[in-house]
């Protein structure tokens, strides 16, 4: 069991220590595309790097929340939050016409931030994985239910198939805060606690 505490911890240094570089590309691809003047295709390219880099700061973040998890040094910053604006929100980082949301939701004490992304990840697992266009979310008090799920992308979605890294760090994160996901029929239920 130490061993696999020194590698969750070997991972967590490696996510701190990437983060210094990556924010400096980061920081001069945003500087070049505000300053503007670069002719074609340099202002694409850095329009690329900027986009990359961002995305390469959310996966370290991921990286660095499942060693913390998987190390059981992840603290939680509890705040309450409604289940449907969430859910919403989430919904708005892949863009509101390929999750639908309804429903009324409910107070929980959790850590928002952190469950916005992970909500956001499973949704995203969903498409990809299922090969959709759009998904639906019914929200009903601490439960949000995703649809459809794939027999096949199910695995991946609940993260036991472990070939989406969002989805696999939001379902340990949503275990680890106390609730707890399921499939049955083509329903993912996600059980905020």
């Amino acid at each position: 069991m130490p061993e696999d505490n020194d590698f969750a911890r070997l991972v967590s240094l490696a996510c701190h220590d990437l983060r210094t570089p990556l924010a400096t590309v980061h920081g001069f691809a945003r500087t070049l595309a505000r300053g503007g003047g670069l002719e074609p295709p340099a202002d694409r390219y850095v329009e690329m790097i900027d986009a990359a880099s961002g995305q390469l700061a959310e996966l370290i973040d991921e990286l660095s929340l499942a060693a913390r998890i998987e190390s059981d040094r992840y603290e939680p910053n509890p705040q309450e939050a409604d289940t449907l604006v969430l859910a919403r929100a989430a919904a708005a980082r892949l863009g509101e016409e390929r999750v639908r949301v309804r429903g009324s939701g409910a107070a929980v004490e959790t850590d928002a931030k952190a469950v916005e992304r992970g909500l956001a990840a499973l949704f995203q697992s969903a498409l990809r994985h299922g090969g959709l266009d759009e998904v639906e979310v019914d929200v009903e008090g601490t439960e949000v239910r995703l649809s459809p799920v794939s027999a096949a992308s199910a695995p991946v979605v609940l993260g036991e198939d472990l070939r989406d890294l969002g989805a696999a760090v939001a379902a340990r994160l949503v275990r680890r805060l106390g609730g707890g996901l399921s499939v049955e029929g083509e329903t993912l239920t996600i059980r905020l606690a």
